[in-house]
């Protein structure tokens, strides 16, 4: 068996395992871990089709913003938090487990690759040019116009969600120049005279 197809089928094996893990834990911060050791070993498979740009697109944008939004809802919810730090040791093991393995991984897949044990037949775009420069010089040149478009989007998207959370009408304290030029004193202020009183 090569080297390589040695790796993937490690991989692979660590990612069904995860992923089957995320949806059988019964516990939530376990099925984070557990998803985050998916989301890696998917990056590593993608590193061995030497498709550099989407394995550090999931890494970062899966493990490093939507599990850091999952792990901010697990903790939104209504948890004795008194409890959950008593048992904050029984995470150490799965945690330290979760860790080892993606640091073999990160071993298997970067140094074979150093090594030159991994000999690919996938068409690379040129040779003096990595896979993250040709697909961000066909990002900004032939499809920039759909690039684009995504962004303008995730924009919309974004104001809509603002606009559906502010539920009620903020009192704007903002005050009009033009009002103050025109203010009169004799609108704003009122004299009144009283007859004076006389004390015994």
């Amino acid at each position: 068996m090569e080297f390589k197809t040695f790796v993937f089928y490690f991989l692979s094996a660590i990612l069904v395992f995860a992923g089957l893990r995320v949806i059988t834990a019964r516990n939530p911060v376990h099925a984070a871990l557990y998803l985050v050791l998916a989301f890696f070993s998917a990056s590593g498979v993608w590193m061995l089709l030497q498709a550099e740009f989407l394995a550090i697109a999931l890494v970062l944008v899966y493990v490093g913003a939507v599990m850091v939004l999952f792990l901010f809802v697990v903790m939104m919810l209504d948890i004795n938090l008194d409890r959950l730090r008593e048992g904050f040791w029984s995470y150490l093991p799965l945690g330290a487990i979760i860790a080892l393995l993606m640091v073999t991984e990160m071993a298997l897949v970067l140094g074979g690759n150093y090594l030159g044990l991994f000999e690919s037949s996938v068409p690379q775009a040129a040779s003096d040019a990595s896979n993250v420069q040709a697909v961000g010089r066909l990002m900004f040149t032939e499809y920039m116009y759909p690039f684009e478009l995504a962004s303008v989007i995730l924009l919309v998207g974004i104001v809509a969600a603002v606009a559906l959370t502010q539920r009620e009408k903020r009192k704007n304290k903002s005050v009009d120049a033009s009002q103050q030029v025109f203010v009169k004193a004799r609108d704003r202020v009122r004299v009144l005279q009283m007859p004076a009183e006389k004390r015994d």
